[in-house]
């Protein structure tokens, strides 16, 4: 998803602790060394050589992640430096997992991975690399490569990976999706906040289970059609102004396609697996009969941030567990109680920031939980399941 997860999607993919790190400037050149015996270090005993695991590694950026035109002005220069294989140093030549994260690296030959017989996962995220350029001999073993936040504008140099199942060129500067063709054991493709304007050169990729689109320049929904085994899709963020073109994707699951410009929820009809619907933030006004009377399997509905008035035609959604409709133009309980009431699964609703929270917010949560009395959560707190002691006059009133 993001809000995946997007994906965004995009959406709820998605982590782990995170340990933030202090920005490490390398040691300045000093001739006065030049030939000196002793090691250079700092004064804390560093020799200038980086070695960070990438579950320690944060975003440098993170506004890019909501922000596809995001830069920072005051940010200092990056200086790149053509990578070392010193950064090496502590890995054996059996290894099967590289990791470089941060290291201001812009050359990848210059790493001599070409030692790493074994190598099936290489992660060279946040770095200066502009081009792919891996040694022949990662033909056979390379299952997993990532170059999130580099400075890549051209999707080639992947051509021996014939046994790669995930890549990810999230946050560089790609305009085309292309040369991917021979890859045909991908299940998972990232290509988050690039230029990308156009989905397309997808054939061959009958083994993709999840591609991420978010965050690029994409206004239409074309050229899926090769996706049959396609469960996520992820296209939050973008410029889609319609829902279409997906009646070949019968076994997906996910639909991220938040924050574009849609104005109805449509051409679900052939999704009847689908599991996972996020079309927040977008001018939606209604959820007409027809716009999701085949997608019964629907646990996740994300409809917040939009403009809908009425909460109707979800009713035949049996296994519903979530429901977001925050920040809408909902302003009646009956419809809350007549669309939702019977769904034994539900756990989650939102529905803050309408005028029916608005209007009364001292009762809100009591006509919900009135209304709702399976939910575990109401909008972003949790609450301990209830007993009711309201006789029929106090109910009726809250409901009123």
């Amino acid at each position: 998803m993001v809000e995946q997860p997007t994906q965004d999607q995009a959406q709820p993919e998605s982590q782990g602790d995170h340990q933030a790190h202090p920005h490490i400037e390398l040691p300045p050149s000093d001739s006065s060394h030049e030939h000196s015996s002793a090691p250079l270090v700092n004064s804390n005993g560093w020799d200038g050589k980086l070695r960070m695991p990438s579950r320690h590694a944060v975003l440098s950026n993170p506004e890019a992640l909501s922000d596809p035109e995001y830069s920072d002005p005051d940010a200092p220069p990056t200086d790149q430096i053509d990578a070392d294989e010193d950064l090496l140093d502590d890995y054996p030549q059996d290894s099967e997992d590289v990791d470089l994260v941060h290291c201001r690296i812009s050359s990848i030959p210059a790493l001599k991975l070409e030692r790493f017989s074994q190598l099936k996962r290489l992660c060279l995220r946040q770095n200066a690399i502009t081009t792919i350029s891996l040694p022949e001999n990662f033909g056979e073993t390379l299952e997993e490569l990532d170059l999130y936040d580099n400075l890549i504008s051209h999707v080639k140099g992947l051509d021996a990976l014939k046994n790669l199942t995930s890549l990810d060129l999230s946050f560089n500067k790609i305009k085309h999706i292309k040369n991917l063709n021979h890859l045909t054991k991908l299940t998972q493709a990232f290509f988050v906040q690039n230029r990308i304007s156009k989905i397309e050169n997808l054939d061959g990729l009958e083994n993709l289970t999840m591609i991420e689109l978010g965050a690029n320049r994409i206004r239409e929904i074309e050229n899926l059609e090769p996706l049959k085994n396609l469960q996520e899709l992820w296209l939050g963020k973008n410029k889609i102004t319609e829902i279409k073109n997906l009646s070949p994707l019968t076994n997906l699951r996910l639909l991220d396609i938040k924050s574009n410009r849609l104005t109805s929820i449509s051409g679900l009809e052939e999704l009847s697996n689908l599991e996972e619907l996020y079309v927040s933030h977008n001018g939606i006004t209604e959820i007409t009969p027809s716009a999701l009377a085949n997608n019964k399997k629907l646990r996740v509905l994300d409809i917040s941030s939009n403009q809908i008035s009425h909460l109707e035609n979800i009713g035949h959604l049996k296994e519903l567990e979530e429901l977001w409709a925050s920040s809408n133009k909902l302003a009646d309980f009956r419809e809350v109680e007549r669309e939702l009431a019977d769904k034994a699964n539900l756990e989650t609703v939102y529905l803050e920031m309408n005028p029916l929270q608005l209007s009364g917010p001292a009762v809100y949560r009591n006509k919900v939980r009135l209304a709702l009395p399976q939910v575990k959560q109401i909008d972003a707190s949790k609450y301990k399941t209830l007993c009711t002691n309201f006789n029929m006059y106090e109910r009726a009133l809250l409901m009123v």
